[in-house]
């Protein structure tokens, strides 16, 4: 079996309202579908993050990758994998490059899925068949009224954890939406905060003391994803465990984020940090520093089944992101939906691979030729 073409499809589609948060607002939502052809008929799908360049991305896909993987047997992720990253030596190691072999690696696993007639949860090694997801949401497109009907929502789909925004308003008004929201979904139900990385490392220091009170499950990305000295400080300052990962790249990334004790809790995204090739490496190596992973997931029903099987396969997965905004591309994009129960647990996809079925409608109504 050799692969034979590599497809990129960019899906865009614009938002009524903005998503506002700490370091500005998304107005589209968009992803990079990468769907990988073989001469036996078999097709991989796979997507990548856009990452705001999805002409960056899609070049990289097109004019680089995409020689280097032609002819190879799909079957052989691993050694696919250390070609696409050996090639790119010159114009990345993080970021769009990395992002783009994400698309890639994901589409190889749900081949070697197909071919084996086994879901790649399983193929990774099961844990289990369902994980508990946080409700994500709680943007800054609404006043605190607003805000708290979001959160306590949630709560009443059976959500026991949910994720809000911070980093946007001033110190006190931000204080007073987490004291909003805590008032709002009760005691019992974990609360998570995100802030995009928009404080200094005092600022987060001083807000975090301030909101101890407020019973914080952990603190995601409080400053600049570079400043590992500065996560180290926070981390070994406040009792709010700390979070990171969305923007770190490969094993190599996390490596530095562990060795420097600067989280409690990684988030590697299948469809930033290497595919699933590398978010197996980087949960195992959590696993060998007694740390618990959350992954990110926050574009597509692609991302989120991929995490989805990531997790599934490894004791020490907490959470995985779910999208609570409105997406069509979880809630439209496939033609049978990722199932959520009623406490807020995915059932990871049983099918063969990922386990999915593109819904050919929804490409169509939201491709955009570039």
């Amino acid at each position: 079996m050799k692969i034979v073409d590599l497809e990129t499809v960019y899906l865009s589609c614009p938002l009524e309202e903005p998503l506002v948060y700490a370091r500005g607002e998304a107005r589209s939502r968009d992803i990079i579908l990468v769907l990988v052809h073989t001469d036996v008929g078999l097709t991989g799908i796979g997507e990548c993050h856009p990452a705001d360049a999805p002409l960056v991305i899609t070049a990289v896909l097109e004019k680089g990758i995409k020689a280097c993987i032609l002819g190879e047997d799909p079957l052989f992720i691993e050694r696919i994998w250390e070609k696409m990253y050996n090639n790119s030596l010159e114009y990345g190691r993080k970021g769009a490059a990395i992002i783009a072999m994400s698309g890639v690696d994901i589409a190889l696993w749900d081949i070697l899925g197909k071919m084996t007639n086994l879901p790649i949860y399983k193929l990774l090694g099961a844990y289990q068949e369902k994980v508990r997801t946080y409700a994500s949401g709680g943007y800054y497109h609404s006043k605190l009224e607003g805000l708290a009907e979001e959160m306590s929502g949630y709560v009443r789909e059976g959500f026991s954890a949910v994720k809000m925004k911070m980093g946007k308003a001033d110190f006190r008004a931000d204080i007073e939406r987490v004291k909003t929201v805590r008032e709002a979904i009760g005691d019992n139900i974990d609360l998570i905060i995100d802030a995009n990385s928009a404080w200094s490392v005092p600022t987060a220091i001083r807000i975090m003391k301030k909101l101890e009170k407020y019973d914080v499950l952990f603190l995601e990305e409080p400053v600049s994803p570079d400043d590992i000295e500065g996560y180290a400080k926070i981390n070994a300052t406040i009792a709010i465990p700390l979070a990171a990962g969305e923007n770190a790249f490969t094993r190599y990334g996390f490596r530095d984020l562990i060795q420097a004790r600067a989280v409690e809790i990684l988030m590697p995204d299948a469809t930033w940090c290497g595919g699933i090739s590398e978010s197996k490496k980087i949960f195992a190596m959590a696993g060998a520093h007694n740390m618990l992973c959350a992954p990110h997931s926050f574009d597509s029903a692609i991302s989120l089944a991929a995490n989805l099987h990531v997790g599934a396969s490894a004791s020490n997965c907490s959470f995985v992101e779910l999208d609570r905004t409105w997406n069509p591309f979880i809630s439209d994009l496939l033609t049978e939906p990722i199932y959520i129960d009623g406490e807020g647990y995915a059932r990871v996809p049983q099918k063969l691979g990922l386990g999915l079925e593109l819904n050919e409608e929804t490409v169509d109504k939201y491709r955009i030729e570039i």
